[in-house]
């Protein structure tokens, strides 16, 4: 779920599609900054974008060498992926696949990254979803988790419960099984208004 524009206020897979069709770009089409940050030190290998919108984190890591999967339940995104896909000549590289993230079972250990951005799923969701996703982290492999912080006016369009500091996220995860990189809330350098201005982020490694 890429951050570069405001998510709409509805939750549910009818508005998704409706605000894709109803603009050429709803991304910017650049790689999410937090995954820029916390993978460009990992060696390439397979990854999985949870919430992968019109592909741009997919492509990124796709040009860094990775063989990366891309997750979304939009239709009209994941054909626009495809086609950025082409045109950047990574098509061999790259998967796209369609499922909701609130039912979706990610093979065990089959990806060496796991990444979600922007998923703000709500809070008993939140709970499952977490380990869900890190059950496909092979050993050695990095789960990455990067939301916003808690805001009142978001807050009121979305419902509080959606929010999740790093502390709450990593609180989901079983401490014997993972070693912690980043779990922080990380102001952002630039932007205008008030917001988008930290991010929520956790990276952790499964012990192998």
């Amino acid at each position: 779920m890429h951050e570069h524009s405001a998510q709409p206020d509805g939750h549910d897979l009818a508005s998704w599609e409706e605000r894709y069709r109803d603009s050429p770009a709803l991304w910017s089409g650049r790689a999410n900054a937090a995954l820029v940050a916390e993978a460009a030190d990992l060696p390439p290998g397979r990854a999985l974008d949870v919430g992968c919108g019109e592909g741009g984190d997919v492509l990124w890591l796709a040009g860094r060498g990775w063989q990366a999967t891309g997750l979304d339940w939009s239709e009209v995104a994941l054909v626009r992926a495809a086609e950025h896909a082409a045109a950047a000549g990574l098509t061999e590289r790259v998967e796209w696949v369609r499922g909701d993230v609130a039912t979706w079972q990610p093979p065990d250990g089959a990806y060496d990254l796991v990444t979600a951005h922007f998923l703000h799923p709500q809070e008993a969701l939140r709970h499952e979803l977490v380990p869900r996703l890190a059950s496909g982290v092979a050993a050695s492999g990095t789960l990455l988790w990067v939301g916003h912080p808690y805001d009142e006016e978001r807050a009121a369009r979305w419902g509080g419960d959606r929010f999740a500091t790093a502390a709450q996220v990593l609180a989901d995860l079983d401490p014997a099984q993972w070693d912690v990189v980043t779990a922080e809330s990380r102001p952002r350098s630039g932007g205008e208004g008030g917001h988008h201005h930290a991010d929520e982020i956790v990276r952790v490694r499964r012990r192998g």
